[in-house]
């Protein structure tokens, strides 16, 4: 086992051969926190040896995404270091001087068996011997000079690990599964390099690892299988074997292995659905370990501070984007709103792209979207397509330098106790951009302003009243004071004074704080909402 007193190198070594899914990312945090935690050094290295699917693009979105995160590496691309390159791609040789010294140490041996061969008999073992149990060793006792009669005849060949038949049990010490024993009579001649020369992957992140000095292998448990086989090459090379710590599956709420089917898989998509970095690292750091088995919300500081292996659990841990959310959301409701105006920029964009395309009517009466019933009406989709988005971002940079404190952070109380994730600001916030325009709720036009014994339509002119006499400040407590004080005139409750107003103005029954968002439109936009709904609803 690895030397406790060595300082610690982990890696994380993606394929680049897709995103950046949820299950590397918490793969990724484990190891860059006990990086930090024991005072060590994290490692990103990009396996990029498969020819097909490996692609320049994909590791950009994988770099991105650590980058997102905020998962900063000490060595490997765009950062360097004594150990590169961090590309397997660019370690030939180190692949092939290990295997000369494999060569040198006698621990492996030229196959020329071709795959028809080894499909026979492998055909043949499964109708007689009642399955395949591996490599027959056909080759492994062809004598030096045959062997290289043969390379040297261009004969098409592998090179296979020669396992000694006398070799004990194989068994390490995982860090999180404990005492790990395999047999090593099951374990076949496996091949190391390929006919092409090109390394087998159990041989090739062998290498790496030994060569880049990593003392710490944590990984999925997917991988827990070629441990005993990556050890038997440690063992051949005459390299030191590091610990090794295996992660437990991640789950969806169905309690299998989480998939596109269970929704967002990659890490990018988390992050453009309006989840914080903060939130999702904390979020899978809790998936298979915890800092005292209470501590929900935990920062960056303290996890890499209090990150260990022995708190790491061999229990399937379940995504729950319920808790997800609920998480994102006090980590919103804490951020502030100098933060949250960084943020939330690009759902804002958002918000004030759809509200350029109200169309040319005053006021509408839109349908209530029902989730829930698919049949029922719904409301028409908004296309922004042509919308002229750099105007757009133009416009919305302006509210965001235009006081201490600008209108963008003056926002954020009206929705910070409301949102789960940024994505939802559009929604919430849309009416903000509407300008003189409204989009009214069908169901709350039924429910308010249809309902006369409630007295909306007076309500409405009583309000309109206050907010037209420019004597009164055009701040909340002010307007919401003079509007009640009008309510008291009229003996009039305050439910049934505000709620048509808050229809009138915001569209919609249930929206943010009222007046606080009046506060933040113009008066002129304000009343013409009012008197555009009134001729709707009214006909006057």
């Amino acid at each position: 086992m690895t030397d406790t007193a060595k300082p610690v190198r982990v890696r994380f070594a993606p394929s680049p051969t897709g995103k950046l899914h949820i299950g590397g990312a918490r793969t990724a945090i484990y190891n860059w926190a006990f990086a930090r935690a024991m005072g060590g050094t994290f490692v990103l290295r990009i396996e990029d040896t498969d020819p097909e699917r490996s692609t320049e693009e994909n590791t950009q979105i994988i770099l991105r995404a650590l980058r997102w995160m905020g998962l900063d590496w000490d060595e490997g691309p765009e950062v360097g270091g004594e150990f590169g390159p961090y590309f397997q791609t660019q370690r030939t040789q180190t692949y092939a001087d290990a295997l000369e010294r494999l060569r040198e140490r006698d621990a492996v041996y030229a196959c020329f068996c071709t795959k028809e061969e080894l499909d026979e008999k492998r055909a043949i073992a499964e109708k007689t011997e009642g399955g395949y149990a591996g490599y027959d060793r056909t080759c492994r006792d062809l004598t030096r000079d045959e062997v290289e009669a043969r390379i040297s005849a261009g004969e098409p060949h592998v090179w296979r690990l020669k396992v000694p038949l006398d070799h004990g049990p194989i068994e390490f010490d995982d860090a999180v599964y404990g005492h790990m024993s395999f047999p090593a009579e099951v374990m076949d001649d496996m091949i190391l390099v390929r006919t092409d020369g090109s390394p087998t992957y159990n041989f090739a992140v062998v290498c790496d690892d030994a060569n880049m000095g990593i003392t710490h292998v944590i990984r999925g448990d997917d991988h827990l299988s070629n441990t005993p086989r990556q050890i038997l090459i440690y063992e051949a090379l005459g390299f030191e074997v590091p610990t090794f710590a295996h992660l437990s599956m991640i789950l969806g709420a169905d309690g299998k292995k989480l998939s596109k089917r269970h929704g967002s898989t990659n890490v990018e998509e988390y992050r453009d659905r309006g989840y914080l970095s903060d939130s999702l690292v904390n979020f899978l750091a809790l998936l298979g370990w915890s800092l005292d088995g209470e501590t929900t919300i935990i920062d960056r500081e303290t996890l890499c501070r209090e990150f260990s292996l022995d708190r790491v659990t061999k229990k399937d841990a379940v995504f729950d984007e319920t808790k997800l959310d609920w998480m994102n959301g006090v980590y919103i409701r804490e951020m502030g709103a100098h933060a949250w105006a960084d943020a939330a920029l690009p759902w804002l964009v958002d918000a004030a792209a759809f509200a350029s395309k109200a169309g040319d009517e005053a006021a509408r009466i839109v349908a209530t979207p029902n989730p829930s019933d698919p049949n029922a009406p719904q409301p028409d989709p908004i296309v922004i397509t042509d919308v002229d988005r750099a105007a757009v971002r133009d416009a919305i940079d302006e509210l965001a330098h235009d006081g201490e404190p600008s209108t963008i952070e003056r926002m954020y109380p009206l929705v910070a106790e409301r949102l789960a994730r940024l994505d939802e600001i559009p929604a919430k916030l849309e009416f903000l951009f509407w300008g003189p325009q409204v989009r009214l709720d069908e169901k709350s036009v039924k429910k308010v302003l249809q309902k006369e014994s409630a007295r909306p339509a007076e309500a409405l002119d009583a309000c309109r009243s206050v907010l037209a006499d420019e004597s009164i400040a055009w701040e909340a407590a002010a307007l919401e004071t003079a509007c009640r004080a009008a309510g008291d005139k009229l003996e009039m409750k305050v439910k049934n004074l505000l709620q048509p107003l808050r229809v009138a103005v915001c569209g919609n029954m249930v929206s943010p704080p009222l007046f606080e968002s009046v506060e933040l439109m113009k008066r002129e936009d304000v009343l013409a909402r009012i008197d555009a709904t009134r001729a709707l609803v009214y006909g006057a």
